[in-house]
This record gives structure tokens, C-alpha cells and sequence, in this order.
């Protein structure tokens, strides 16, 4: 059962390694994971888990990844899901065959996670954008749009307005490094009555909430330029 708010991924991959790196990076991201291994079995899942998304490898057990992307383009409950579909082909006509089927987008292996999860998520807001309005969410911090609420890691963080929106615009941009003049002009609505040293205290604020029983500090400050939110360097 998928947590509150949650998205619901079906994974269809048989490569066991390369499962369990894709669950990994998915889950961390706050995704709720579903995996098989073979085509049959992802036709079953599709209706008891109802994924939001389906990453469907293209050569798997019994029935193929296109035939599976093509039966669930035919079903009328599955017809507009978002499919991502998997495959070491790198042929132009092969790419050309996935998406005529129904594949909304095509990855060739190898790949980085990362970049799968940016394109997985780019594919929700593109199918689903009243779902990406409501939750924003990166590496265990989620914000709840319209209820106001912070969680990390499932539990509430309280936090003042100003670093509810410095925090929403971190969310918005993960990884992106901000001047202090950039985050002054995007969260606080008179920058130009604003000193700069005003950012580096909320950044502090924001930090220590979200610091709760010594978790990593994902506030990424770079003397000189700015700060990002960033996992890649959290310590």
C-alpha cells in the first residue's frame, strides 16, 4: 500500500541488478515501487496497484515490454498512462516502433538515474499536472502544497512562512545553485527593501529545521556564489 500522497511507480525489468538500482534511486525520491519481472505479471499489476507511472523494459520474460505497452493502450482504464520504456536498442527505427506503439518516452541503456528520474517526472507533469501542483517533493523533504505542510521522511517539520518560500523555490529548482540576489528576488515580494545577509539567516532557519536527529544537511552553500538544494554533496 502506497504512502499518502505518494506516486505509484510499476517497474517491469528483469534484469534483478538493474531493478533494485531503479527502486533504489525511485524510492529515495519518495516514489512507491512496484517491480516484476515479466510481462504477463505487469498486465495483472497494472489494475491492482494502479500506477501512476509504468517503466517497462523492452525485452522481458513471456510477453514483450511492446506488446504489454500495446494491451495497455488498448484498455480504456490504461490508455493515457505514462509509459517509459527501457531497452539496450540504440536504432533509430526501434526508438520509431516504441513510441508508435504508445510509449510516451523511450531510454536507451546504459543510463544515469538521475536523468531518469527527471524524465519520469517530467512525463507526470506532462500526463498529470494537478499532481505536481499539489506535492512537491526531493530526497525524503515533501511539501504539500495546499495544505501548507512540510514532512521529511514522513515526519512534520515546522517552519515560518519566509522559509516555507525559500524552501517551495528549492523544491521547484533541486540542484540549481541561487545567488543570494536571485533567491531575494524569488521569494521575498520586496527584494529591493531586503538586505542580502536577510537570505543567509532564513537559509540558517531553514537549515535547522530541517536538521532533525542529525539527518544529512541537503543546504548546499557555495562560499562566494550562493546556496542549492543538493544531495549529491550532503554531508
Amino acid at each position: 500500500m502506497s504512502k499518502a500522497g505518494s506516486k505509484r511507480l510499476l517497474l517491469v525489468e528483469d534484469d534483478p541488478a538493474l531493478a533494485e538500482m531503479v527502486k533504489y534511486h525511485f524510492g529515495r525520491e519518495g516514489f512507491t515501487v512496484t517491480s516484476t519481472a515479466a510481462g504477463d505479471e505487469a498486465l495483472i499489476l497494472v489494475d491492482e496497484v494502479k500506477p501512476d507511472l509504468v517503466i517497462l523494459d523492452w525485452m522481458i520474460e513471456g510477453i514483450s515490454g511492446i506488446e504489454v505497452c500495446r494491451r495497455l493502450r488498448r484498455r480504456p482504464a490504461t490508455r493515457n498512462l505514462p509509459i517509459m520504456m527501457l531497452t539496450a536498442r540504440g536504432e533509430e527505427d526501434d526508438r520509431v516502433r516504441g513510441l508508435e506503439t504508445g510509449a510516451d518516452d523511450f531510454v536507451t541503456k546504459p543510463f544515469s538515474p538521475k536523468e531518469l528520474i527527471a524524465r519520469a517526472n517530467a512525463l507526470l507533469r506532462r500526463a498529470r499536472p494537478d499532481l505536481s501542483a499539489r506535492k512537491l517533493s526531493y530526497h525524503g523533504i515533501e511539501m504539500d502544497l495546499v495544505a501548507h505542510r512540510v514532512r521529511r521522511d514522513g515526519k512534520p517539520v515546522a517552519i515560518g512562512p519566509t522559509e516555507y518560500r525559500l524552501l517551495r523555490h528549492f523544491l521547484e529548482n533541486p540542484q540549481r545553485l541561487f545567488s543570494r540576489q536571485q533567491l531575494l528576488e524569488a521569494v521575498w515580494p520586496h527584494s529591493e527593501e531586503i538586505e542580502l545577509r536577510t537570505v543567509d539567516v532564513h537559509i540558517r532557519r531553514l537549515r535547522i529545521a530541517l536538521a532533525r536527529d542529525s539527518q544529512l544537511d541537503l543546504l548546499r552553500t557555495v562560499r562566494s556564489e550562493g546556496y542549492s538544494l543538493d544531495a549529491e554533496d550532503a554531508a
